[in-house]
């Protein structure tokens, strides 16, 4: 076989695999951009993270799944448009399609600018709860691309601790290899409560997993 036709094999299998995804199908049948959404349910599920009422920043926000999920949980209704009881703040590099009563950024989340954007937005309300499902572009090489992520937890992580509310959180993607560690003793001398989790939906062969920090030491 030729790289050519192995190459479309590979495609085939993976597009196969992609429409069979019991959460791919899911998130069509409710509306969801992405399978994403069920990482964050299931996370929320487990530690009652998101209230009536809250201010939610969502960082690597594109598609918008994730700011999907948080505007039906803020909804009186659970519906998908309509009243809104709460505030949603979304971010990311990369453009995202409007969500009724979503606040978008695009911009580079390091950059100084755009960071000074996201506070003008948030202004002086304290925040319940910063999720991040941000990854930078992955190289291949795994001690620069843990340095990349655990960068971007850094500035998740000093973000939160600047704005949460006492007993906020925050939910941030991490993967296993170089840093893994250093990036749970950080969330440990800031959170009163750290939990790792890999949702059910998370890919069997995906190295992610998410921390959860919960209340402000």
């Amino acid at each position: 076989m030729n790289i050519k036709s192995k190459s479309k094999k590979l495609n085939k299998n993976w597009l196969n695999a992609h429409l069979n995804d019991p959460y791919v199908q899911a998130a069509q049948k409710d509306g969801y951009r992405a399978r994403a959404a069920y990482k964050l349910k299931e996370i929320d599920e487990t530690f009652k993270l998101i209230r009536p009422g809250h201010v939610v920043v969502d960082l690597g926000s594109t598609p918008g799944a994730w700011s999907q999920y948080v505007r039906r949980r803020l909804s009186p209704t659970g519906a998908a448009v309509g009243a809104l009881n709460g505030t949603i703040i979304a971010l990311d590099l990369l453009p995202m399609e409007p969500i009724e009563g979503v606040h978008f950024i695009q911009g580079d989340f390091r950059e100084e600018s755009v960071l000074a954007q996201l506070q003008e937005v948030v202004q002086d309300r304290p925040v319940d709860l910063v999720v991040s499902d941000m990854a930078p572009n992955l190289s291949g090489n795994s001690t620069t691309d843990g340095a990349r992520v655990e960068l971007l937890i850094e500035l998740a992580v000093d973000f939160a601790i600047n704005h949460l509310k006492p007993e906020g959180a925050l939910v941030a993607k991490v993967f296993h290899g170089p840093g893994y560690d250093d990036l749970i003793k950080l969330f440990r001398a800031h959170f009163k409560q750290v939990k790792p989790l890999k949702p059910k939906s998370s890919r069997d062969k995906s190295s992610e997993t998410f921390l959860i920090g919960i209340g402000l030491k």
